[in-house]
């Protein structure tokens, strides 16, 4: 560690903070909810002696599932935990940085870049990437950039949450296709569902031209896995749709994923990162790396979809999940 362990700030205080946070975001998106007002129970037995922390999420249900696995576990550990969604990384990744949230779960890849922005600039950024599709110099690059901004980031597991484009069985089954480098080979003219910005994403529409040789005859801007771009693969509008390696919901719409057999995406696997002053504690550390350890792409994928198809409180999955990894007592 790079501080010595800090002396907790009190349950009140730190839920006060959060609270005038939340406040200040109200016109921009942001609120949240306190681990028992999610449905939460505190699950350690130790009465929150080693202190209070806020954990933080994003506006999307895989960072609420995530943020409550963390706020139990930790509580699990002996500390007061509270979560609090900032809804994106432009809001959540500076309140980070001030400590008015401890801990936050973040990608690789995606952090790492968004860091080089802030630190860089986007014009040198975009010139010199600084992510790959290796996760080991991806997370020391990410390190690198967190680290004098106050920041550390903890151990990466084997649960990733990249970019993936999918078909239907039918088509999959037709055309003979199991990886990207299929639909290249097989010469189709692909109509992809996708977001507006995938023409000038080097993940999206360039990179599918350029490193499988897929013909993109044409766009269709419905977004990245929303249900109206999967809906049009399913009906025959259009071919392919860009989603992620986690969503939940493909079998509903009859969609397999094709393999990044050449590893055009980043390295987004999923890792806490850590206000180091307020959250730089070796037990903090331990108790995140082991669930992080355990935490795999099927299973976050898993309770993915009990958030969003059986529509289950995320604070209620991570529980089930977390005891069935004996992960909390």
């Amino acid at each position: 560690m790079r501080h010595p362990r800090r002396t907790f700030r009190p349950r009140g205080t730190a839920l006060a903070a959060t609270a005038a946070l939340a406040a200040a975001l109200t016109a921009c998106g942001g609120g949240g909810e306190s681990l028992e007002e999610q449905g939460g129970q505190p699950t350690g037995e130790g009465g929150g002696d080693q202190g209070s922390l806020v954990i933080g999420a994003a506006g999307f249900t895989e960072s609420t599932v995530l943020a409550q696995l963390y706020a139990q576990v930790l509580e699990d550990a002996g500390y007061n935990t509270s979560v609090q969604q900032l809804t994106t990384r432009e809001l959540y990744e500076p309140a980070l940085e001030s400590g008015d949230l401890d801990v936050v779960p973040e990608y690789a890849a995606t952090l790492a870049e968004f860091l080089n922005a802030k630190v860089n600039g986007p014009q040198a950024a975009a010139e010199s990437p600084v992510a790959s599709n290796d996760v080991r110099e991806t997370v020391a690059a990410l390190r690198e950039l967190a680290e004098p901004r106050g920041l550390t980031v903890l151990e990466p597991g084997d649960a990733v949450n990249q970019n993936a484009f999918a078909v239907t069985e039918e088509f999959a089954e037709e055309h003979g296709l199991k990886t990207l480098s299929d639909v290249g080979e097989a010469g189709l003219e692909i109509r992809l569902a996708a977001g507006d910005e995938c023409p000038d994403r080097p993940f999206c529409q360039p990179g599918l031209e350029q490193t499988y040789g897929i013909d993109v005859a044409a766009l269709d801007p419905k977004g990245v896995g929303s249900v109206q771009a999967k809906q049009s693969v399913a009906d025959g509008e259009n071919d392919m749709v860009l989603t992620t390696t986690t969503d939940a919901t493909l079998d509903q719409f009859g969609l397999v994923l094709l393999e990044d057999d050449k590893n055009l995406q980043n390295a987004d696997n999923v890792l806490p990162v850590l206000n180091t002053q307020d959250a730089g504690d070796d037990t903090v550390a331990a108790t995140l790396n082991k669930l992080t350890a355990q935490l795999t792409t099927k299973d976050l994928t898993e309770l993915n979809r009990q958030v969003d198809a059986e529509r289950r409180k995320a604070s209620e999955v991570a529980r089930e999940y977390l005891e069935s990894r004996d992960l909390v007592g």
